[in-house]
Order: structure tokens, then sequence, then C-alpha cells
């Protein structure tokens, strides 16, 4: 804050404090622990529901019985005592039908529970389908860092500054389209019809179902999120001193070794940061894996989420399950900087 009011002065000092509390508290950390809240309460019916229904019941009876003795009623000798009766059994019946209203509602209102049981709600088979979105999601990540290494540091390292510009140029002007599209040209490029299986049918193969096969969501997905693998590898290898890989080659060191002792240990936060984007977003994606399957695989993660919140209407669930792909995620965050050996210091730079 001292810092902060010696360089902007103490109102610019002051308002830049208030918009980052703002967005670390209403952005990120207000929509999580509202998340988290919601997964760990359910709406059940009240205690002693079941009591209560006898109860109504009983009373219900009670109404008939009455209904009855208002007809007896009229059946007396004298009016006076017709009406005494009459207006005796009408208030009875206005008491039964508060104590009836009253006690239904409570019978219908649901009480606030605090319980783990949403996440007991992830049964066999939505387990399969969460190991398998996450064990995924570690393919894509993988397949991303081994298609982007080379291309990250081809730029960085190896072209020329006008021909590394055109590169960048070509990786980033797609990303101009909505990503829909994108995905949507994807699906067509594979499909059975498409101009790949036409290249593969021209030598003799094909047509191989990459669609059906699940292959062309693992295409499509390093496609969608290459940038965010790519850019803080480039970025990273960018400060790396080309004197450091010169020496070791003047010094025998072989092609690999240098990338294995030099190239890699130096890239090590950008290996962290594109891997966690990749993975993250991956994990949590629903378009681009029901796009690619046309919606008739079986569905990922998120597609799940989606489905407890807006067509089963279970919030709660869907928190639940919301906070469970959260909780890897973070675990993964965490998981990354330990092999790597980076901090969070090292990641935001």
């Amino acid at each position: 804050m001292t810092r902060l009011r010696r360089s902007f002065g103490a109102p610019m000092a002051a308002l830049i404090v208030l918009l980052t509390g703002t967005w670390v508290l209403g952005l990120i950390a207000a929509p999580q622990v509202i998340m988290i809240e919601q997964s760990l309460w359910k709406m059940d019916r009240p205690a002693g529901a079941d009591e209560l229904s006898v109860q109504i019941d009983r009373l219900y009876n009670r109404l008939d019985m009455l209904m009855l003795d208002r007809a007896a009623a009229r059946t007396l000798r004298t009016p006076s005592a017709t009406e005494a009766k009459l207006a005796q059994i009408d208030a009875e019946r206005a008491a039964l039908a508060a104590e009836i209203a009253d006690l239904e509602t409570a019978e219908r209102t649901p009480v606030k529970t605090w319980t783990l049981s949403n996440y007991a709600q992830m049964g066999q088979a939505h387990l399969r389908i969460f190991a398998k979105t996450i064990l995924a999601s570690l393919a894509v990540t993988a397949i991303a860092f081994a298609v982007c290494y080379p291309i990250a540091f081809a730029i960085a390292k190896l072209e020329p500054p006008r021909r590394a510009a055109l590169i960048m140029l070509a990786l980033v002007i797609p990303y101009a389209i909505n990503e829909l599209l994108r995905v949507f040209a994807w699906q067509m490029i594979l499909n059975y019809g498409g101009p790949l299986n036409a290249a593969l049918g021209l030598v003799g193969i094909g047509p191989v179902p990459f669609l059906e096969s699940g292959s062309g969501v693992f295409v499509a997905m390093v496609y969608a999120y290459i940038l965010f693998m790519v850019f803080p590898l480039y970025n990273v290898l960018e400060t790396l001193d080309t004197n450091q890989i010169e020496a070791a080659r003047d010094l025998g060191a072989k092609t690999w070794q240098i990338h294995r002792r030099i190239v890699l240990p130096h890239a090590r936060p950008g290996i962290a940061v594109g891997c966690i984007m990749t993975f993250m977003l991956s994990a949590g994606s629903y378009s681009v894996p029901y796009i690619m399957t046309r919606g008739t695989a079986a569905p990922w993660f998120a597609q799940l989420v989606y489905n407890r919140f807006f067509q089963a209407s279970d919030w709660n669930v869907g928190a639940a399950y919301a906070v469970s792909l959260l909780a890897v995620c973070t675990g993964f965050v965490f998981l990354m900087m330990r092999l790597l050996k980076v901090r969070l210091r090292d990641i935001a730079k």
C-alpha cells in the first residue's frame, strides 16, 4: 500500500485497492463460496411429516362426519334448534378447515437440511464419467504440450523475428472466429465425407470414424486451447539466453541433452502455466465434446453438471458436482507446482 501511494498517490492507490478487492472477493472468492455452500444442503420434508399426514386425514374424516351431522340437523322439529345446530356445525367446520390449512402448510414446507448426501449422488456411472473426463483432460494436456513445445521453441529461438511474428499471427488469427464455428469446422473436416477422409481414400485408407471413436474430441480440444499452451512457453523461452544453448552445443551436448538440462528447466514456469490452463479448460469444456461427438457419445462431466442445473433443476447436486471438479482442478494446480518445483510467484510472472 505504501508503494502504491508513493507511485500513484493516495486517491489512485485507494481506487486500485478497491477494484482489486472487488475483483478478488466478488468475482473469484464469492462464487466459489456460494457454490460450496449450495452443495452442502438440500430441502427435505419437515420432521414428522408422516404424522402430520395422518392427522390431516383424521381431520378430513371429521369434516365428512360433520357434513352428515349437518344433513341430519335439517330434520330437527323446530327451526330454532335446527339453526343452532347448523351454526355449531359450521363453526366447527371452519375451525377444522383452518387447522387443516395450517397442517398442510407445515407438511409441504421443505426444511433446509445440512448434509453431504449431494456428493453421494455421484453413483458408479457418474464416477466413471468423472474419471474419464480427468484422464482425457490429462491426455489433451500432454498432447498439447508435445505439439506446442517445438512450436514455441522454434518461434523463440530458431526463427528470425519477422518469421516468428508471422507464425504468431497465424496462430492468433483463427481465434478471431467464434469457438463454436471452429469446432464445427473440425467436425466437418473429420466427418465421414470430410476432406481428411477423402484424402485418406485416395491412398486406399478409410473411411476412418474420427468422430465416433472420440479422437476428434482430442484434435478439436488441442486446437481450441493451443494458444493457452504456446504463449506461456514462448514467453518463458524468449527469456532464455541463447548463449547457454550455444555453449552447451560447443561442449558437445546433444540436442536432447540441451533441452533436458537447459531449455526444459528454464521453461518450468511456462510449462506449469500452460498445463494448468489447458487441463482446466479441457476438464470444464462443454461444447467441444458435445459437438464433436454429435451428442451421441457418453457425456463429459461438464455436461452432467449442466444437466443437473438446468434439466433436472437440482442445483444442490449440480453444485456438488461442480465443487468436485473444482477440487480436482485445484489439486492439479498444486501437483504441477510440486512436480515442476515452481511457486505461485513464478507462475504469475
